[in-house]
């Protein structure tokens, strides 16, 4: 029998290809569109998501069902002798809530980590707790790892349209409208469990500088004791806007020369509530085991 089987979900920013690829297995996120339920990277593409955003799809996030989700764990268990179980944070999402919930189920079998990541940091936990698999690490020993760390990353986005954070009562319609007129871009950070306010600057070009600022800062001072760029992991991220993100990535590689800059969408359960044309940075560190 096997050692340990890895779960994710499809906010990690894995597809189902590279899920198979690397070994991993993705839940993929359902999504009701118009009050049909489709799931993302099965019956629902990156293009067909962003097609229906420009049509004003009324469109709503939800998690895996509970069956979906044992249903998975028990075939993997068949194989395997422990799963560890990364869903996006609980923070944004009650579904590593509910996860934890029916991991209770499991005897120990089941570990689901809880370590606040979404989209590419999500990702690269994913690819940690595999490369901590292989390492001889038990189900439990990953999710310690991976908990202790979980405040070592920083995501900062910047939006091409306010539209989405009104449809979503983030911001009044007056704060919108006069933020449209101002050309205004709010900059958002996810720093743990939520997505927060981080500044407002004027146009776009503004906004990454701020960006690139908030992340020049961290890598300075929060993560002061990571000495060489092999200590961090960096990403760019786009939404729907890929020639624009291979822009802003070689920004990115000009600025912070010396790091591999990853990049990849960003997850559509965040693309749901920030509209397409929004542009990130993200960190995390390089998870070091004693």
């Amino acid at each position: 029998m096997k050692q340990i089987a890895i779960v994710t979900d499809s906010n990690s920013g894995l597809t189902q290809e590279q899920g198979k690829k690397f070994g991993i297995s993705v839940l993929p996120m359902p999504f009701y569109i118009n009050g049909e339920l489709f799931y993302e990277g099965i019956t629902l593409t990156q293009e067909e998501f962003y097609q229906k955003l420009s049509e004003d799809a009324d469109i709503s996030t939800s998690q895996p069902s509970p069956a979906d989700v044992t249903a998975l764990w028990d075939k993997l268990l068949e194989e395997y002798k422990e799963i560890v179980h990364i869903p996006m944070s609980s923070g944004l999402s009650s579904s590593c809530g509910t996860a934890m919930m029916l991991a209770e189920d499991y005897n120990g079998r089941v570990q689901v980590v809880n370590n606040q990541r979404i989209s590419v940091t999500q990702r690269q936990s994913v690819l940690d707790a595999k490369e901590l698999s292989e390492q001889g690490k038990s189900a439990l020993e990953i999710k310690e790892i991976l908990e202790a760390c979980k405040m070592e990353s920083s995501i900062y986005i910047t939006l091409e349209t306010l539209k989405y954070l009104k449809k979503g009562g983030r911001i009044t319609p007056a704060a919108a409208a006069l933020g449209t007129l101002l050309n205004l871009k709010p900059v958002l950070q996810i720093q743990g469990e939520k997505l927060d306010a981080y500044a407002k600057a004027r146009g776009k070009k503004q906004a990454k500088k701020v960006m690139i600022e908030a992340m020049k800062r961290d890598l300075e001072v929060r993560f002061a004791d990571v000495k060489k760029p092999e200590g961090m992991h960096l990403a760019a991220a786009y939404a729907g806007n890929r020639e624009e993100a291979e822009q802003w990535k070689k920004e990115l590689e000009e600025v912070f020369s010396g790091y591999h800059i990853h990049m990849d969408p960003l997850s559509l359960s965040v693309s749901c509530h920030i509209g397409p044309g929004a542009l990130a940075v993200t960190c995390s560190k390089v998870v070091s085991v004693k």
